[in-house]
């Protein structure tokens, strides 16, 4: 079973991230910022990271670059998922290393798809 980790400071985004993947097979975990989550990166194997943009403590801007910078993360897939729609917010995900970006909300089978696409499985 692939396991995703959620990165979001609201709940209501975390809730609503797991049900839809819990639902599709995946064992999700959460974190409330960037911090927390690459602490939990350290301790915990994960397949795939869905990783907001503004938090406190460490932003996913940061969050994904300082995995980026970890040999052991560096192929590990992040989606970024913001209410950011500029494009000058995608392209700064991608800078950072982020593999794919999506606008809040998403739709689950958008959500899932992209998914299940970064982790190479079928749509």
């Amino acid at each position: 079973m692939k396991r995703v980790l959620i990165i979001d400071d609201a709940a209501t985004v975390r809730m609503y991230h797991r049900k839809i993947l819990e639902d599709c097979g995946f064992e999700v975990d959460e974190a409330v910022n960037g911090l927390e989550a690459l602490e939990k990166a350290i301790a915990t194997e994960y397949d795939l990271f869905i990783v907001d943009i503004n938090m406190p403590k460490m932003d996913g801007y940061r969050f994904i670059a300082e995995l980026r910078a970890r040999e052991e993360f560096s192929q590990v897939p992040a989606i970024m998922v913001s209410t950011e729609s500029e494009t000058k917010d995608s392209d700064r995900a991608f800078a950072a290393g982020a593999n794919f970006y999506l606008i809040k909300p998403a739709r689950p089978v958008e959500l899932t798809t992209s998914v299940r696409l970064m982790l190479g499985e079928p749509a």
